[in-house]
């Protein structure tokens, strides 16, 4: 969706509400918040993510479950480590982003579901943990193999959606995360993406 579309309350309730020159760029140009102007990961980057939280959580925007979904998490947010430094957490690894790690000896692609070759379950993704650093092999789908993904139903997706409550799946080292995001991963599709009911 497009970020026109989402921020409509501030244009709309709040003229007199001041927003950034990175927000009021986003708003000129027609860019949605999940394409964010700024170098991932820099100030700059967070301190937009973190504007359109406040202004969400004021009643002041309008977000698509998409851009809700990104600023519930903790997105932008800092701790301060034992020695002294302060990080943000919860760093995005989107598909532009994703690069290759090491897992048991063998290079394999991090945040990239794909079918599952081997025994078990039907998906497999390789996810690092944030706090050891490690690469983690996460399985989901139907063990047997005999339950499809109804992905291009809008119906199925829904039902799967409430079913498993996807809307308070956030943690990206649990099965259930990756599950509930299946159909954002086209290449599993022929390229085709279909939007979430969270």
């Amino acid at each position: 969706m497009r970020i026109d579309n989402l921020i409509k309350k501030v244009l709309k309730e709040s003229n007199e509400l001041l927003v950034s020159e990175g927000l009021n760029y986003h708003l000129k140009n027609n860019i949605p918040l999940t394409e964010n102007i700024y170098r991932p990961h820099s100030d700059s980057f967070f301190s937009l993510i973190n504007e359109v939280r406040d202004l969400y959580e004021n009643g002041n925007i309008e977000l698509s479950d998409e851009e809700v979904e990104l600023i519930e998490t903790d997105l932008g947010a800092k701790v301060r480590l034992s020695s002294g430094k302060e990080v943000y957490l919860d760093i995005p690894l989107s598909e532009e982003f994703i690069n290759e790690a090491e897992y048991n000896g063998k290079k394999v692609e991090l945040g990239k579901p794909r079918r599952n070759t081997g025994g078990g379950k039907k998906y497999v993704v390789y996810v690092k943990n944030p706090s050891t650093g490690r690469v983690k092999k996460i399985s989901f789908g139907d063990v047997k193999g005999g339950l499809t993904a109804k992905v291009s139903n809008p119906k199925a997706r829904k039902a799967f959606a409430s079913r498993h409550n996807c809307k308070d799946k956030k943690d990206r080292m649990t099965a259930g995360y990756w599950a509930c995001r299946l159909n954002r991963f086209g290449h599993l599709w022929g390229g085709k993406t279909y939007p979430g009911y969270w």
